[in-house]
C-alpha cells in the first residue's frame, strides 16, 4: 500500500480538500520565516523545497505530481521555517488546513497510522539523501539519485538537479553523457 495514495484518496473521499490553488512559475508556494498552516498536494507541475546559506541556495526537495508537499519543520513544530517552496512550473495543489488535517488524522487509527507511515517514508528519504551528499563523487551522487528516482529527470530541469546534487550543471551534463 502507497501511504501517499492512500492519505489523498481518504481526504479526496471525505471531501477536506479547502480549495485548489494555481501557483505560477517561480512565485511561492510557501516563504522562508512563515509559520506553515496547510498542507498541500500537487496535482500538477513541480516544486522545489529550499533554503539560503547567505546568497546561496540549496535545493532539499522536490515535489511533484502525486506529492503531499508542505513546510514540514513549521508544519510539525508551529515554529517559522526555515524553508521556502517555490514553483519551477506552473503547479496546481490542493489545500487543506492544519487543522483541519489533524482533525482527519484524529479521526481514526487507521488515518493515524498513514500520517505515521508517510513520515517514516519521508525520513527515509531524508536519510537517503543524506547518503547523497556524504558521497564524495559526483558520478556516485548522480548514479544514486537517478536509481531511486529516475523520474524526476523527466519533470525537473537539470540545472535544479544539479543543484540538489551540489554539482555544476556542467558536471552534470557530462555525467548524463558518459
Amino acid at each position: 500500500m502507497n501511504a501517499v495514495s492512500e492519505l489523498y484518496n481518504r481526504i479526496e473521499n471525505l471531501h477536506l480538500w479547502e480549495k485548489s490553488i494555481v501557483v505560477e512559475r517561480n512565485q511561492y508556494l510557501a516563504e522562508y520565516g512563515m509559520v506553515e498552516k496547510k498542507l498541500y498536494y500537487v496535482v500538477s507541475g513541480s516544486l522545489k523545497v529550499c533554503m539560503l546559506d547567505g546568497e546561496e541556495e540549496h535545493i532539499v526537495r522536490f515535489g511533484y505530481q502525486g506529492d503531499f508537499i508542505t513546510s514540514l519543520d513549521s508544519f510539525i513544530s508551529g515554529k517559522p521555517s526555515d524553508f521556502y517552496i517555490q514553483a519551477i512550473k506552473r503547479t496546481e495543489v490542493k489545500v487543506i488546513s492544519k487543522a483541519a488535517y489533524l482533525s482527519f488524522v484524529e479521526l481514526n487509527p487507521a488515518n493515524r497510522q498513514l500520517w505515521q507511515d508517510m513520515l517514516e517514508q519521508l525520513v527515509l528519504q531524508q536519510l537517503e539523501r543524506e547518503k547523497d551528499m556524504l558521497t564524495s563523487s559526483p558520478k556516485d551522487r548522480y548514479q544514486r539519485v537517478l536509481k531511486r528516482s529516475p523520474q524526476l529527470f523527466q519533470q525537473i530541469p537539470h540545472k535544479h538537479i544539479a543543484s540538489y546534487l551540489r554539482m555544476a550543471p556542467e558536471t552534470l551534463s557530462r555525467l548524463k553523457k558518459s
